[in-house]
């Protein structure tokens, strides 16, 4: 395709379930663009089911990024998601650093928790090494939650004022992102579910309304970033890529919802067709 792009995706690989690279593999790879990996850990299965085995993958990073750069290995696009260490923020900073070029891409969803509370294995020092790590992107995309927990705002709040959604962005733009996408909010005025957004292009606040659908699935946070990635590369402003993205994703899940078994998170490969609508 004319449009294609180079996109690497760091982040975990599950060997059971759709989520982290697993989810966002094939809907960026269905759009067209050549998609890599970088896995930052190997997770046997969702945290859901209450067991699982994480494999840290560090050491692996860091002789492949080594290669890559002997290789010449260039992206267009760098997403990121679940970091397991500062070894491994530090090492993906310098790395994306060695990437700029004009036009590059980097979108950040600082997987952390969500639901107000941290995930299992997630500490306060995963919060202080997400702060340090952001700064390297262009669009961060993290929950309400995840936002709370890096402004250090809120925390356990599951409703928000437009001045205090606002004051959230602005903090989250202090630590050095160009533009901020926050999921799960919900208004306090009214009681809406929203994305609130800061479009760092525009200079200007946005705030986009979806409807609520009550069936959680694992994995919808990178089905979003995902599909919030291809818009932007799709040159759309960053208003309009939440937009589709957020209707993408609610057709989704209506399709899902009667679903029994949503611990593996939704049947990505069953619905390409519906995402090139």
């Amino acid at each position: 395709m004319e449009n294609s792009k180079n996109i690497l995706i760091i982040g975990d690989m599950p060997g059971y379930g759709k989520m982290g690279l697993a989810g966002m593999l094939p809907i960026l790879s269905n759009m067209g663009h050549s998609v890599y990996n970088l896995p930052t850990a190997l997770v046997s299965n969702n945290f859901d089911y209450g067991k699982f085995s994480v494999l840290d993958t560090t050491a692996y990073m860091r002789e492949t990024i080594q290669v890559w750069q002997t290789l010449g290995f260039q992206f267009d696009c760098i997403t990121t998601g679940f970091l397991a260490s500062a070894d491994q923020v530090d090492l993906l900073r310098d790395f994306i650093d060695s990437q700029r070029k004009e036009d590059f891409l980097v979108v950040t969803d600082p997987i952390m928790g969500d639901g107000g509370k941290l995930y299992n294995g997630s500490t306060r020092q995963t919060v202080d090494n997400m702060r340090r790590f952001i700064g390297v992107s262009d669009v961060i995309v993290p929950n309400l939650t995840e936002a709370e927990f890096l402004t250090g705002l809120y925390e356990g709040e599951e409703l928000l004022t437009a001045e205090q959604a606002c004051r959230v962005l602005d903090s989250l733009r202090n630590l050095g992102p160009r533009s901020v996408v926050v999921t799960s909010g919900q208004e306090k005025e009214i009681g809406r579910h929203v994305v609130w957004g800061f479009d760092g292009q525009a200079e200007g606040y946005f705030t986009v309304p979806y409807r609520f659908i009550k069936a959680h699935f694992p994995g919808t946070g990178d089905i979003f970033t995902s599909l919030l990635t291809g818009q932007l590369l799709k040159g759309r402003s960053l208003p309009q890529a939440v937009q589709k993205a957020v209707e993408l994703l609610e057709r989704l899940i209506f399709l899902e919802q009667d679903v029994a078994q949503r611990n593996n998170g939704i049947r990505i490969e069953k619905y390409l067709s519906v995402l090139t609508e």
